[in-house]
Order: C-alpha cells, then structure tokens, then sequence
C-alpha cells in the first residue's frame, strides 16, 4: 500500500512540475516578449531569449525535458499552425496567385538546397579527418562528405512557417507579400520532405547502407504526402458538417480544437508531420465555408498566443551549445550563408521568372530564412543514417543554424512587410480601438457653454453648430452638466420660454465622463455599459476641468472609414494599381 502510495504521489509530482515549468514558460516568455517588443523586434526573438535563458542558461527547462515530457505541446502547435495558415488559402488567393507561388516555392527551395549540399560538401571534405579517424571511415572521405551536403541541403530548404506567421499576425500585414509567404512556408515542408527523402536515398546509396528500391521509396514518400491531405480533407469535411449544426461560439471553438486534436494524434500514430494535414482541414474549412470559416479562424486565434509562446520558449530552451566545437563553427558559418543565399536568390528568380510584382522580388527572399522544428526533426532522423560522431554532427549544425535564423529571421521578415509598406494594413476596428487612447480621438473643438448663459443665447450657439452635445461648466471651468438638442426639446414643450432660463436649468446631469490617458477600448465599454454616445473629457479624475468631448458614434465611423481605407490599399497592392 505504501509503495502504491508512493508511485501515486511521484507521478503527482512529476505532473505538477510541467504545469509548473509551462506555467514558468509562458510568463516569462510573455514578459520577455513585451520588453524587446518595446525595442522593436519582434515578439518572438523574446520568446527563444527566454527559452534559452530558462533551458541551455539555468537548466530549468532541461533538453530532456523539451525533447520527451513537452513534445506532444510542440506537435499541437505545429498543427495549430498549420491550421491557421491553411485558413489564408482561399481559393480567390490560389486562383490568382497559384502559378507565381508554386515557381517561387520550387526555385528558392532547390535554390537553398543546392548551394547548402555544394558548400557543406566542401567544408565536411576539409572537417572530416578532425571529425572521424581515418580506421572509423568506412566508406571514402568524398562519398562521405556528399552524402553528408545532400542531406543538410535538402534540411536547408524547410522554412519555418511559426515564425514567419507569427511575425506577419503580429504586424496585422496583408497584401501580396504577405500572400505568398503564406503560401509558400505553408507547402514548404512538403517540398523539404520530398527533397529530403530523395537525398537520404542517394546518401544511402554513397554510404552503402541503402537497402530498400528507390521505387519503393518514392511509393512510400508520395504515400505519406497523400495520405496526409486525405487526412486534413477527410476532417475538414465532417468539421464543416458539424458547422452546419452548431452556432454557439463555445461549441464551435470546441469542435474546432478537438478536431485538430484528432488530426494531430492520428498523424502521431501513422508518423507523420502534423503540419499538412492540419494545415488542409484550415484549406478545407476557409474554402467549404468561406463565411462561416471567419469566426472560426478567429475563436481558435485567441485560444493561440499560450501555445505560440511556449512553443518558441521550448525551441530555445532546446538548443545545446556546450556541444558546439570550433569545427562545427564552420559548417555552421557554410550551412547558414548558404542558405540564405540560396532562399534570396531563388526567390528572386522565382520571381522573375513567374512575372511576380516587384515588392516579392524585393522582399520575399528575406522573409523566408527562419527555420524551426520541421529542420530539427528530419536532423534527428538524418543523424541515424550516419555514425554518432557524424549524426550528432548534423544535429548541431541544423539546431545552431536553426537558432540563429530564428533570432534573426524574424527581424528580417518584419523589415521586408515594412518596406513593403503591408504593416497595419490587415487590422480590425477593435485592433484600431486597442491602439488608441481617449486623447487620440476626443473633441476638443466642441462648443462650451456657461452656466449662466441665457436660453435665448444658448439657442443662438446651438443653431449655430453642428454639434449636437455640449457641456457645461462653471465660473471656473469645471464641469457640471450637459446641454443635449433632446434636452432642448423637452424644454420648450414643457417650459414656457422666459429670459430668466439659463444654461444651468435645462442642462442634464453628466452620467458618465473619463480622462485623456483613459484607453479608447475601456471608454467604449464604459459608454456600453451607461448606453451613453457622448462623453466629456475632464482633465483627471480629481481634476473636473473640461477638456474635450468623446463622440463615440463619430469615432466608431472614423476607425471604420480608416479599416476600409487599409483594406482597400492592401487590394490595391494585389492588383497592381497605385496606392
């Protein structure tokens, strides 16, 4: 019974330090976001800071730890991620776009392949003898040095679709930038897959150890790439026929995270990458039920930023950089010049090539240089082919290069939508409201109107307006009422007009007022609440000196007018014309 006893209480605890160590990764990678944030780098370079201050730093988060206990969290996300980017493939998009996209993936992914396998060929044949002693090579130094740059070009050519994505949410872009680099890192691993089964096979061959036809290996590759979209699609079909059924917002992010769920498990059990599959239930549901889709995108968008921040915090804390020799250095140094080089030049003439507009040409290379958890796992799964000292090898290249381009990947993404001028152009009222505080948009030009004024002078100023609120102060300017055209009404239907009224007797009591620095988002609730549309600005909340009025009606028209105005720059870049 004791030892029962005690089994129950180890697992308890061995439960309650992930919470624990979740909890610790999704506070601090929050609150470290929010400080480079204030730099102006991206959040996420925030998140992997703070991964690697909680892993590699001070061991909190052990690599044991983020590869075993905390990998089924990363796998959710990849799915969560590929759901998200699946919903921005629309048909309209991909009727549009779709030769461009598909000549651009291909040209920068066997862009960055070739380069990677030519320059990490050269640098293996020079680090080899260091690497391995001449009695372990079984195979010769040059077969072994190709087999070795074939593989990492084929890892090279993944692009990290998280921090892409993440960046380009976070900025609220939208335009033909924007479109393609969702696109193309949302197909990007099927096409790393495919390079990378057909590089495996050829080390194979070099190595010696290939064993299975290439017939069967190509049946097997196509089988997992199909197999995977049957997947998505299947889910997405059943998912949209629940839609049908359920309204409830509650309900419907229900339905929408336990079929994700469903998708991500089945991949795990069938070993295969939970990216495309999910990432075709999101193509399937934005394209069956493109109206409905919307509110669906957006309940499972707010459910995200937990599992986004952790899952950048676990990337971080996973790198190990005790492992890391000068040799490595190196390949590491070849690895990623290469790649970049290799992204921004196939871009470009991908771009040329497919008649792209000139701002991918530009841009697009640059936004596709972050590499994440697709480039590890196939590390891993490389590092099998070869001995321990050469897998291991290839593992730390891929992480290290990975780390550098997810610090600074990001950056460059968010400076490519910049000068492509697509920032703030995919926002929302809501998002406009959260940006603002009630000093941005108050009246400060309202006519004010003195106690003491007569009625025959307060009609003379309200005709004389367009203003249908006006507040009144007192001798000292503070104020104490308001004058509203209702008011005025009511006066003269029940009053009789005498010259003794004045501005303090048909003025109503002021139910709510707020302050400059108060947030537009807190000010509109506040109004909601009182059922109010006018608001007088006083100077704080000790202070009752008038200031300015809040028209929340006017406002409201104005951040629609800006959203339309957005919306209709970001087309206007998608079609070619002037903006």
């Amino acid at each position: 019974m004791n030892g029962l006893l005690d089994n129950i209480l180890a697992q308890s605890v061995e439960h309650l330090n992930i919470f624990l160590l979740m909890g610790l990764a999704i506070f601090f990678g929050t609150a470290g976001a929010r400080i480079f944030q204030r730099f102006h780098i991206p959040q996420i370079v925030g998140y992997i800071v703070i991964g690697i201050i909680l892993g590699p730093v001070l061991d909190i988060l052990s690599h044991d730890t983020v590869v075993t206990d905390l990998k089924p969290l990363s796998l959710f996300a990849l799915g969560v991620i590929g759901f998200m980017i699946g919903g921005e493939l629309r048909a309209d998009v991909l009727k549009k776009y779709g030769r461009q996209f598909f000549i651009i993936l291909f040209s920068q992914g066997i862009g960055a392949f070739v380069l990677v396998a030519i320059g990490t060929s050269v640098a293996a044949w020079y680090t080899l003898p260091f690497i391995l002693s001449q009695d372990t090579m079984s195979v010769d130094r040059l077969s072994i040095s190709i087999a070795l740059g074939l593989v990492l070009g084929a890892i090279a050519s993944a692009t990290a679709p998280a921090a892409t994505v993440n960046v380009l949410w976070e900025y609220k872009t939208k335009g033909p930038l924007t479109a393609a680099v969702l696109a193309i890192v949302a197909l990007d691993d099927a096409l790393a897959l495919l390079l990378y089964r057909c590089a495996a096979t050829a080390a194979d061959v070099l190595m010696g150890t290939h064993h299975n036809s290439v017939l069967a290996t190509t049946f097997a590759l196509v089988g997992e790439i199909f197999g995977a979209i049957l997947l998505g699609f299947a889910a997405g079909v059943v998912f949209y026929l629940i839609l049908k059924f359920v309204r409830a917002d509650d309900k419907v992010l229900a339905f929408s995270i336990a079929s994700l769920l469903l998708v991500v498990g089945i991949s795990v059990t069938v070993q295969i990458g939970p990216i495309m599959p999910a990432m075709t239930l999101g193509v399937t549901i934005a394209n069956l039920a493109p109206r409905r889709s919307k509110s669906v995108f957006a309940l499972v968008e707010k459910f995200t930023p937990p599992i986004y921040v952790s899952f950048f915090v676990l990337a971080g804390a996973h790198m190990e950089f005790a492992k890391i020799t000068w040799l490595m250095v190196l390949m590491i140094a070849v690895y990623v010049l290469c790649r970049a080089v290799g992204k921004i030049a196939g871009s470009w003439l991908g771009a040329v090539r497919s008649g792209a507009p000139a701002v991918l040409r530009r841009y697009l290379g640059i936004c596709l240089l972050p590499q994440a958890g697709v480039a590890i796992g196939l590390a891993i799964l490389a590092s099998q082919q070869f001995n321990s000292q050469l897998g291991h090898s290839i593992v730390i290249v891929v992480m290290m290069g990975t780390f550098m381009m997810e610090i600074l990947g990001p950056m460059l993404v968010k400076v490519g939508v910049q000068q492509a001028g697509e920032v703030g152009l995919n926002i929302t009222e809501d998002d406009l409201i959260e940006t603002h505080s009630v000093a941005d948009v108050m009246d400060a030009k309202v006519p004010v109107i003195s106690a003491g004024t007569s009625l025959r002078d307060v009609v003379q100023v309200v005709s004389g307006t367009d203003s249908l609120y006006y507040p009144v102060v007192d001798n000292d300017k503070k104020l104490i009422g308001a004058i509203t055209l209702d008011g005025i009404r009511n006066t003269f239907a029940t009053q009789e007009l005498n010259d003794w009224l004045v501005a303090l007797d048909i003025m109503e009591p002021v139910i709510a007022k707020t302050t400059p620095d108060i947030g537009l988002s807190e000010a509109f609730k506040q109004a909601r609440r009182l059922d109010v549309e006018y608001m007088p600005v006083v100077a704080s909340r000790e202070d009752d000196s008038f200031v300015a009025v809040l028209n929340c009606r006017a406002v409201r028209r104005s951040l629609s007018a800006e959203v339309l105005s957005r919306q209709q720059k970001a087309d206007n870049m998608a079609s070619g014309q002037p903006t």
